[in-house]
């Protein structure tokens, strides 16, 4: 779940909401078109319910890393062995991200599983969500326009992303020099 965080930018509801008929990979592509949200019940209960994605731009297909591609086939694979283990109890719910008997990840589950991977690489604890982050920010330093760093994140305008992400920017404008000295040097 963390290399498809990471590599495609997705909010946790929308990893979590990720189903397997949303994932084409001979096309290589990921359609985003739910997220996994808890909610009250009129009854009180809470339920884990699919609902449609933030907005209507959070509404997208996005382009499927072969990195990302690699992590999901090998989730399938681990699926398929957990679904042999679990026999008769496997739910086949079709989400791609489950626990040991087929049911959807919950957040709590998510983050018990991203921080005990963290302290395993002895790294620091941080929030799921700033893996969404680091998308972003490594997309803008990679030199992708924020135009389209707003799209795979799904923001619904240009200056969510660009305010949000505002400390890419001074480490972009060197980089911007050089392409004027570039174009300069050429002509």
């Amino acid at each position: 779940m963390v290399t498809v965080a990471l590599g495609l930018g997705l909010r946790l509801g929308e990893a979590l909401g990720l189903q397997w008929s949303e994932v084409d990979f001979e096309r290589g592509q990921l359609r985003v078109v739910a997220t996994l949200q808890r909610l009250k019940g009129s009854d009180g209960i809470r339920r884990w319910e699919l609902r449609p994605p933030k907005s209507e731009e959070s509404n997208r297909t996005l382009p499927l890393p072969s990195s990302v591609a690699e992590a999901l086939h090998g989730e399938r694979s681990r699926q398929r062995l957990a679904q042999l283990a679990a026999g008769p109890v496997w739910q086949g719910s079709g989400f791609v991200f489950t626990g040991r008997t087929g049911e959807p990840w919950t957040e709590g589950g998510a983050l018990h599983a991203f921080q005990a991977a963290l302290a395993v690489a002895g790294l620091p604890r941080m929030r799921l969500h700033d893996l969404r982050h680091g998308t972003a920010t490594l997309l803008l330093a990679q030199g992708v326009p924020a135009r389209v760093v707003m799209e795979i994140l799904g923001h619904s305008q240009i200056s969510m992303t660009l305010n949000t992400y505002s400390h890419v920017i001074p480490e972009l404008m060197g980089g911007a020099a050089q392409a004027i000295d570039s174009a300069f040097a050429r002509s």
